[in-house]
């Protein structure tokens, strides 16, 4: 079975990445599978320059095993998400559940891969819509809020669903900030409404939910200290 990721080391016994490399891009079946690859800041930076455009990301060694962790996953929601599209029954629009993957998620996603599209979330009634640009959310409504506020409101929900449709167009600017300054403050905004931090995980002090945290920053590594995705 064709796997969804390839991470592979680029100093290996019998073959190195490059060769690796050659050998998946030479065969039809694995030509446009994502490859990360884990070197040293020296290979990255002279023997691996050429193959940029060949691979998905870099993971320069020695690294965390949590900020490893944070960029693969990161990475998998992307491709769950391409693979939702391609799979789709007319490829336009990808419909799905909250519980599949969260609205932290879902954004942090359609900016990585940089896509222009209308994200439509659904939950109890009620309902928010996110027009993105090159992965940049730059008009939101929900109920009788937009902009900013509107995104702000949709970040706790746990459950609902979602639409992606990827025709739909919008002219209008109403967000100030990125997608990722978005999701930084909409995060600080959950801590002063009452979800305290506990490690990894902010925790409701009403009823005691937890929503884990994953620090990002913009190339997948870490954010110094500003929290870019949650999960219920």
């Amino acid at each position: 079975e064709t796997p969804d990721l390839i991470v592979t080391d680029f100093q290996m016994p019998s073959m190195d990445g490059r060769q690796l490399l050659e050998k998946l891009k030479g065969r039809a079946e694995t030509a446009r599978l994502p490859v990360i690859v884990m070197a040293s800041k020296a290979d990255i930076s002279d023997r691996l320059k050429p193959l940029r455009e060949s691979v998905e990301d870099f993971l320069e060694k020695p690294f965390f095993i949590k900020e490893a962790t944070a960029r693969l996953k990161r990475l998998i929601d992307k491709i769950a998400l391409e693979k939702m599209a391609r799979e789709a029954p007319d490829q336009k629009v990808v419909k799905g559940s909250l519980a599949q993957m969260t609205v932290l998620d879902l954004m942090q996603s359609l900016e990585l891969g940089r896509k222009t599209c209308l994200l439509t979330l659904t939950n109890n009634g009620e309902r928010c819509e996110a027009y993105f640009a090159e992965g940049h959310i730059h008009h939101a409504l929900y109920g009788e809020l937009q902009g900013d506020e509107a995104v702000y409101q949709v970040l706790r929900w746990a459950a609902g669903s979602f639409q992606i449709d990827f025709e739909a167009r919008s002219a209008e600017k109403t967000t100030t900030r990125t997608t990722q300054g978005l999701l930084i403050e909409g995060l600080r905004l959950l801590d002063e409404a009452g979800w305290t931090r506990e490690g990894e995980a902010l925790v409701s002090k009403t009823d005691g939910r937890r929503m884990r945290i994953e620090i990002r920053g913009g190339n997948g590594g870490p954010a110094h200290g500003s929290p870019l995705s949650a999960r219920m």
